[in-house]
């Protein structure tokens, strides 16, 4: 219990300082919404391609929105020295992995509550498998902000950090972005039965990184 304890006290600090900042709520979920809204006026002149599209470019303003959330995750932790403090916490370091990820995973969620109402409103599409756009989100979600975690603490220490983790977390996220879309397409076709597969793919992505992320966050952070 001690380490679901500690995960909860991370993410509890990561959304006090979130809320208080309110970084999140002006900055990375606008971001968000901005890129939907430049998508739509790039392809207004096609509605149909702009509703095909729909899914992809959903996903790809989150995607764009988590090396923000990520970046901010951790450049918090660079004033006042305080990723030393967190080394010297004594908490285990996938407990601090998981409570980091979980932090980001809420802001992501709440990201994808405002993009997926402006991309019903702008883009015109309709939701017919709710139940699969929920579970293909959870599962995406989770495997984005753990992977992000992860990439983010590698790349902590870097002076370069801002440009390197995109380039470390774009093409290591290649299945959620993928198996995302298709999982979308399929709810808002109305065929949730092609999205099974999909989900199913995003659930593992989900728990590797996640495994991961555990047993790699520790060594990870002490050498940033």
């Amino acid at each position: 219990m001690s380490f679901v304890r500690d995960a909860l006290v991370i993410a509890g600090k990561d959304l006090r300082i979130e809320r208080r900042s309110r970084v999140a709520l002006q900055q990375i979920i606008p971001f968000g919404g901005i890129v939907v809204l430049l998508f739509a006026f790039a392809l207004d002149s096609d509605r149909t391609l702009l509703h095909q599209a729909a899914p992809g470019l959903f996903w790809a303003a989150v995607l764009l929105a988590v090396l923000l959330a990520v970046g901010r995750s951790f450049s918090v932790e660079e004033a006042n020295r305080a990723r030393d403090g967190l080394r010297l916490s004594g908490i285990d370091g996938g407990s601090i992995f998981v409570g980091k990820a979980a932090a980001v995973a809420v802001e992501l969620f709440l990201l994808e509550i405002v993009v997926g109402a402006a991309v019903v409103v702008l883009y015109d599409v309709t939701v017919r498998g709710i139940v699969v756009l929920l579970c293909s989100a959870v599962a995406a979600t989770v495997g984005l902000a753990a992977a992000g975690t992860v990439y983010g603490v590698l790349a902590g220490g870097l002076r370069a950090r801002e440009t390197l983790v995109p380039l470390l977390l774009l093409p290591a996220v290649t299945p959620v972005m993928l198996g995302g879309t298709r999982a979308f397409q399929a709810a808002l076709d109305g065929s949730p039965g092609d999205a099974w597969p999909w989900i199913q793919l995003l659930t593992a992505f989900a728990v590797l990184a996640v495994a991961a992320g555990t047993v790699a966050f520790g060594p990870l952070l002490e050498a940033a």
